[in-house]
C-alpha cells in the first residue's frame, strides 16, 4: 500500500517581503536611512513620495519622504527569520490576514548582526510579508488571466500554520 503524497500545488511559499521606512522628511535623514537600508539588505531601496501636502507635518506634495525595498527568494526568507527574532518569534493574531502578515520593528539596531552607528542613527521599519501557492500567476499574467479559485486561496489558519512551522508563536 502506497502512502499518498501531498499535492505540490497546495504548498505555501514565501512570495515577497516588503520593508517600508517612513522617514517623514527628505534631506540628510533620508540619505542616512537609504544608506542603512541598502547595507542591511544589500539591495538599492526605492524612494516613496508624498501624495498630498500636510502643513502640520511640514510635508509637501511630491516630496520624497520614505523608502521601500522588496525582497524575494532566499534573501527574503533570510531577512524574515532575522526580523522575527526581533519580535522574539511572537506575532499577534490581529496582524495576520489570509496569506499576508505584517509587523513593525521599532529600531533597526535590534536586528541580529546590526551595530549602532552614530552617523546613521536609529530607524524603525514596517515588514509586510506575502505568501502564495503555485498557480497564483494566472491572476497576474497579461494574457488569459483569471481569478484564483477560493479553494486555492490561502486562509488565515493556513497562514498561522505556516508561521508555526517556522517556530513563530501566534497569540
Amino acid at each position: 500500500m502506497e502512502v499518498a503524497k501531498e499535492n505540490p500545488m497546495r504548498e505555501i511559499l514565501l512570495e515577497k517581503v516588503v520593508i517600508n521606512l517612513g522617514i517623514g522628511e527628505s534631506g540628510e535623514r533620508l540619505q542616512r536611512a537609504e544608506k542603512m537600508l541598502s547595507s542591511l539588505v544589500s539591495q538599492k531601496p526605492a524612494r516613496t513620495i508624498a501624495k498630498k501636502t500636510i502643513k502640520n507635518f511640514g510635508i509637501r506634495k511630491k516630496e520624497t519622504i520614505g523608502l521601500k525595498v522588496t525582497l524575494r527568494g532566499d534573501k527574503a526568507m533570510e531577512f524574515l527569520k532575522r526580523a522575527l527574532q526581533v519580535k522574539e518569534m511572537r506575532l499577534s493574531r490581529r496582524s495576520i490576514n489570509a496569506g499576508n502578515f505584517s509587523f513593525g520593528i521599532a529600531e533597526h539596531i535590534d536586528l541580529p548582526g546590526v551595530d549602532y552607528d552614530p552617523e546613521i542613527g536609529v530607524f524603525g521599519m514596517d515588514v509586510c510579508v506575502s505568501l502564495k501557492r503555485r498557480g497564483y500567476r494566472i491572476a497576474e499574467r497579461r494574457r488569459r488571466n483569471s481569478k484564483v479559485g477560493s479553494a486555492h486561496r490561502i486562509t488565515k489558519d493556513e497562514t498561522i500554520r505556516w508561521l508555526e512551522s517556522l517556530g513563530v508563536v501566534v497569540e
